[in-house]
C-alpha cells in the first residue's frame, strides 16, 4: 500500500509526497530528514491522505496533486477525510523537537 500525501509546511507552501509508511514519513519530515523541500522549510502538518494499491498509481496521483494549483489543492483537502494513521504534529520551529506530539486527527461526522 502506497499513500499520497499533503504536508504545510512553516512558511504556509504545500508539499505532496509518497509514501509506503505515512506515521514515519511523517516523522522524517518533521525531524529534518525528509525532503530537501521541507528541511528547508519546515514541514508542521498533514493536511491530506489517500491510499493507492501501486507504486504507480502513487505517482500519478501525485503527479496530478502537483499540477493543481493552491486553490484547487485547498479544495481537494478540505473535501477530504484524513486517514485514521496517527498524524505527527509540530509546535515548535524547525530543529526542536522537544515538544513535538503524535495525535489523531478528529474523524468529521458526516450527516445523512
Amino acid at each position: 500500500m502506497y499513500y499520497v500525501y499533503i504536508l504545510r509546511c512553516a512558511d504556509g507552501t504545500l508539499y505532496t509526497g509518497i509514501t509506503t509508511d505515512l506515521t514515519r514519513r511523517l516523522r522524517e519530515h518533521l525531524s529534518g530528514v525528509g525532503a530537501a523541500y521541507t528541511r528547508a522549510r519546515g514541514a508542521e502538518e498533514l493536511l491530506f491522505s489517500e491510499s493507492a494499491s501501486t507504486r504507480s498509481a502513487a505517482l500519478r496521483r501525485e503527479a496530478e496533486i502537483k499540477k493543481l494549483t493552491r486553490d484547487m489543492k485547498l479544495r481537494l483537502i478540505a473535501r477530504a477525510t484524513i486517514s485514521s494513521l496517527p498524524v505527527v504534529v509540530s509546535t515548535m520551529a524547525k530543529g526542536n523537537n522537544s515538544q513535538r506530539k503524535e495525535t489523531k486527527k478528529p474523524k468529521k461526522n458526516k450527516k445523512k
